[in-house]
């Protein structure tokens, strides 16, 4: 880092991401400023001191918000140590900033890190270069439907606050950015070479926070009927040692590319003769700036050995996500061919996201799926892991709870509720989800690694005796049902602190407040999610169940509706007991068209105008007691 900032010229990027878009957002920031001239250092904000920032010509920050307007998991330390009340408020009066959030706009707090950090680096004296930019995940066109008008501002405002000097242009897009890094035989570096370094043979994120986990896979099991046209799978899996979760905990599973799609990739490119020939990162000889930057790494985990460049693309490179503007900018510079390199550099300009939109996101056209039509692309396996981008892990709301987060002996077992994506495009062609395809394969007894990662739903055995709604229409059901089944083992603890009182029970407290889920699919007969299960918990715990099924007749009926249809019953357990809310699922238009349903239950609950039944909800989240997890 300290040669880094000792450059007259200096940006440090930093990123806030829990999936990955904020660290793609955060890398184009870095070839910008790479473009201006800056010599630029990317990391994560957990990575860094906060006093590193006062180093460098300017900071450049994309952070996303996670959960209840929460910070990723790689930002929380760097958070907390900006929150500490003794810094005064010029301690970052020397810093240049400039702040990109990333947020869906399904969400009650929207770009909610983006706000609270934008607005504390004002707070200690930082001056921002550019307005902060904020991107919603439900636009039609993405994040870059903001991001891409924003960076052109921000790169007017960094050429004016800093100069080039005299003769000094800045880099045209046309011009190759040489990465730091490149691939090379392992058996042609000295790995005692400071130019070399292994490439580490590890799959996850936010090692300090996440538990990585071995498990075997003990069943694989269809839960919708044979004739319905969503597959979806329940999955047990079985830890190698205790370890305990709560509702709303999430698991992350790593996925392996298709055999058929590697092969296909190392044949298009011409990587078959080095495909099994084991390699490492070495230091790029024609790169320029900073070379302090640790080799790349798949996140934490093991710190030896090499890899094979099949093994690679196998495991770290992902070969089916829909390529950014960025992957155009690369590739175009490894074909001759006057059309084809004409049309990529067409997908580049930044005057047509609409053609880009139309020609990737539209038809979810993948990467390899480019490398086909491009057939022209002569790319050297040196560049693989600079141009494919990482295979990240994809995570999954935990379904267990209580009783079945072990077994007899005390190893921890896991319950994921995972849709198989498969569809068709239209450009008719037929897409898999690359994970889900990865587990839709998975025989039992597999055996693979995956990390647990802590949710956001904040839900804790304080409230086991107060009533709870939950809004879980498809495979947002699985949280709701982990829940369901601790607060059955929650109960469980009441009453056993009732016998210790020899039966003394005077107090609500010490009973289990009642569950009420409203739960949608489109039949009854097709994707009931544990029906019969739903049936023996009734028996065993205040449970009601209310189902509505969009497809059974003619007028669809989903939760929103169902919802008003009980709003009494709604409206008694929110505001008479002060129940908390859960909505979990889809995040397109279900959480607004259940916040609009709510809106309605405290309006006529509360025989208020319109307004304050609005006030009304967000002081419930305010108060913890509306919590949402879409995805």
């Amino acid at each position: 880092m300290s040669a880094a900032a000792t450059q007259e010229r200096t940006a440090l990027v930093l990123y806030g991401s829990e999936t990955g878009n904020a660290q793609d957002v955060a890398e184009e920031l870095g070839r910008l400023a790479q473009r201006l001239h800056f010599s630029s250092f990317v990391s994560s904000l957990d990575a860094v001191e906060p006093t590193w920032l006062q180093n460098y010509s300017v900071v450049l920050i994309a952070i996303s918000t996670t959960g209840q307007g929460d910070f990723p998991a790689n930002s929380k330390l760097f958070w907390k140590k900006l929150l500490r009340k003794k810094l005064p408020g010029n301690y970052l009066a020397r810093v240049s900033f400039a702040l990109f959030g990333l947020g869906d706009s399904s969400y009650p707090k929207f770009n909610w890190a983006a706000l609270k950090l934008y607005k504390r680096l004002l707070q200690l004296g930082a001056d921002p270069v550019a307005n902060k930019g904020e991107g919603d995940e439900q636009h039609p066109e993405g994040v870059d439907s903001l991001f891409i008008p924003w960076t052109k501002t921000l790169r007017e405002q960094l050429l004016s606050l800093f100069p080039l000097a005299s003769g000094l242009s800045p880099i045209p897009e046309n011009i190759l950015l040489q990465p730091q890094w490149l691939l090379g035989k392992a058996d042609q570096f000295n790995s005692s070479r400071q130019d070399a370094a292994p490439v580490v043979d590890s799959s996850y994120q936010n090692a300090a926070t996440d538990t990585a986990l071995d498990v075997t896979l003990e069943s694989n099991d269809r839960v919708t009927a044979e004739g319905h046209w969503q597959d979806v799978r329940l999955l047990k899996f079985k830890a190698s040692e205790a370890t305990d979760y709560e509702p709303g905990d999430i698991l992350t599973v790593y996925p392996e590319n298709a055999p058929e799609d590697i092969d296909n990739l190392l044949k298009l490119l011409g990587w078959q003769d080095i495909a099994d020939v084991p390699i490492t990162f070495r230091h790029n000889s024609d790169f320029v700036g900073p070379t302090t930057a640790p080799e790349p790494k798949y996140g934490a985990g093991s710190n030896t050995g090499t890899m094979t460049l099949k093994h690679m693309v196998t495991h770290h490179l992902d070969l089916n996500a829909i390529p950014r503007r960025s992957f155009f900018s690369l590739i175009m510079h490894f074909t001759s061919d006057k059309f084809q390199k004409t049309r990529l550099q067409e997908l580049t300009d930044t005057d047509y996201t609409d053609e880009l939109f139309d020609y990737t996101t539209r038809p979810h056209r993948s990467i390899l799926e480019v490398l086909q039509e491009f057939d022209t692309l002569k790319i050297p396996w040196q560049w693989a892991a600079s141009i494919l981008p990482p295979l990240r892990g994809r995570q999954f709301s935990i379904a267990s709870g209580g009783q079945l987060k072990s077994d007899a002996s005390g190893l921890a077992c896991f319950e994921l509720l995972v849709a198989i994506v498969k569809y068709k495009t239209v450009i008719r062609k037929i897409r898999r989800g690359t994970c889900t395809r990865y587990l839709d394969g998975l025989a039992v007894g597999s055996k693979l690694k995956v990390t647990l990662v802590k949710g956001s739903l904040g839900i804790n055995s304080r409230d086991a005796s107060r009533p709870i709604i939950m809004i879980g229409p498809g495979t947002g059901v699985a949280p709701m049902r982990s829940l369901i089944w601790q607060r059955l083992r929650w109960q469980a603890r009441l009453s056993e602190q009732v016998n210790s009182t020899n039966g003394v029970n005077g107090n609500a407290k010490n009973e289990l407040g009642e569950n009420l889920l409203f739960f949608g699919c489109r039949n009854k007969e097709s994707d009931y999610f544990f029906q019969d299960e739903w049936q023996d918990l009734q028996q065993r715990m205040p449970l009601e169940v209310i189902p509505a099924f969009s497809r059974d007749q003619s007028r669809k009926v989903y939760v929103q509706d169902v919802i008003r249809d009980h709003l009494q019953e709604v409206f008694r357990l929110v505001n008479d007991l002060q129940g908390i809310v859960y909505v979990c699922g889809s995040s397109g238009k279900m959480p607004q068209a259940v916040r609009e349903a709510l809106t309605d239950t405290f309006q006529q609950g509360l025989s208020s105008d319109r307004k304050t039944a609005e006030a009304y909800l967000n002081a419930m989240e305010k108060q913890g007691r509306y919590k949402q997890e879409t995805w």
